[in-house]
């Protein structure tokens, strides 16, 4: 596929697609000179016909530009049809004779691919959005066109109406959720169980969480933080993972999804009794160790919040000087009742807190001082790009500084490098977490890990 990003745009006239590469008699749109609606259909039958491999389906994109009545009503038709003209111009330049291209009426046109999977379909439709987006004029005026895309995979035993239908469908979609974006067919929103609207893909996850909670699908890893100083433990971090029935599903997909529908106040508790259990199995065998597990903006301002602690604690027997909660800094920020009260429990029942992910959220440093923390976690943006970035490099010592000016510990998350250890150790980062000295594990594969930093000190 030609990257559509490098080529020339330009005014000139459409640069038509060869016949040849249309049906045998082709039937054309008099102003781009493209395939019109029937022509269209007849392409798709042909290349559905010869589809073999359900994992090379073809693929529909249908474009519709945003806006375009606006264009008729203040400048006028013939100046609409040349903005048509070259949109048009710039879909036969993008597609590359990689593809079979349509006008179907209006400000609609169709791209036709075959042999195109999802993950193509997708840098496709990219790249489309961004080369139609490119300003043009159209007299002394300048405009900033955009489209919205609707995709379709053809599936088995569909016809070429019905695959195109789908598509122009999803694009509409996509225009009724503000335009310049691309949707693929399948993931209009539904009602999930618990009343939000959710993707189709999304619907899945909801349901594979609610059968991990039943079943018990869903499990901790660990990952330990060790001192800079004397690369003791100075805790462990607790991670969800969901398995539902073999399948992993990773947290980056289903953990916006139990936002999205409020399980997560239900995976967070769950998080907190399972690791208190796990706080109390480590005292019973000798190691006293404290555990951070995150808590939700969600959870926080749950009315249950305080009562779900006090039961992992009496369920456990687990001190709660050990079981460490990570809340964002815009949690701490949030001045609501709700919200400050759970904080306040937490504090008067023992619980440390640890101000996570900072410097990603919008507080005022000046309100640092306040905050009710004794732990910050400097987020892994800023530690990604050292040694080499002068700007994350200054901004994560001027952080670094300022927490131990405050008698804050503190935690540099996602180290990956020795060169990024080195550095951090340099700024006076208290501690260290990220895959350069552990991975997360499972509880099994810990006690292991702890065992042989046992036998070896």
């Amino acid at each position: 596929m030609t990257d559509i990003r490098t080529l020339p745009l330009d005014s000139a006239q459409p640069k038509l697609p060869d016949p040849a590469f249309a049906p045998v008699t082709p039937s054309l749109d008099s102003l781009t000179g493209l395939l019109d609606r029937e022509g269209c259909v007849r392409a798709v039958e042909e290349l559905m016909r010869h589809v073999r491999d359900p994992k090379h389906p073809v693929a529909v994109f249908w474009l519709n530009i945003d806006r375009f009545k606006q264009i008729n009503d203040s400048l006028g038709h013939l100046a609409g049809d040349s903005v048509l003209a070259e949109l048009a111009n710039r879909l036969a330049l993008a597609s590359g004779n990689q593809g079979r291209l349509a006008r179907m009426g209006g400000d609609e046109f169709v791209l036709v691919v075959d042999n195109c999977d999802r993950a193509t379909a997708e840098h496709i439709a990219r790249d489309l959005l961004a080369t139609m987006s490119h300003s043009l004029d159209v007299g002394n005026m300048r405009l900033y066109p955009s489209v919205s895309i609707g995709i379709a995979l053809s599936l088995a035993q569909e016809n070429a109406r019905e695959l195109l239908e789908r598509a122009d469908t999803t694009q509409l979609e996509a225009k009724r959720y503000g335009g310049a974006q691309f949707r693929f067919a399948g993931e209009d929103l539904q009602p999930g169980r618990l009343g939000k609207l959710l993707a189709r893909e999304e619907l899945e996850v909801e349901e594979a969480l609610h059968v991990a909670l039943e079943n018990g699908g869903l499990t901790l890893n660990y990952q330990p933080i060790l001192r800079v100083a004397d690369n003791s433990l100075e805790a462990i971090e607790a991670l969800m993972r969901c398995n539902c029935e073999g399948t992993m599903i990773p947290p980056g997909r289903f953990i916006p999804v139990a936002e999205k529908t409020g399980l997560i106040v239900r995976l967070g508790e769950w998080t907190l009794l399972t690791g208190a259990r796990f706080v109390a199995h480590m005292l019973e065998t000798g190691r006293r160790v404290k555990l951070a597990v995150n808590v939700s903006r969600a959870q926080l301002t749950a009315p249950k919040f305080t009562q779900a602690l006090y039961a992992a604690l009496a369920c456990s027997n687990c001190p709660p000087e050990l079981l460490e909660l990570e809340i964002t800094e815009s949690l701490f920020m949030d001045n609501s009742d709700i919200v400050q009260r759970n904080i306040h429990a937490a504090l008067d029942a023992g619980f440390p807190l640890a101000i996570d992910d900072f410097g990603t959220g919008y507080s005022c440093l000046a309100s640092l001082k306040d905050l009710p923390a004794k732990k910050l976690k400097l987020d892994r943006a800023f530690i990604v790009d050292l040694p080499h970035n002068s700007r994350s490099f200054a901004i994560a010592r001027a952080i670094v500084h300022l927490a131990l000016d405050l008698d804050m510990t503190v935690v540099a998350e996602g180290v990956e490098t020795a060169e990024q250890y080195q550095i951090l150790e340099e700024m006076g980062a208290t501690a260290i977490q990220g895959y350069y000295l552990a991975r997360p594990m499972a509880e099994n594969s810990l006690d292991d890990w702890l065992a042989q930093r046992g036998a070896a000190q």
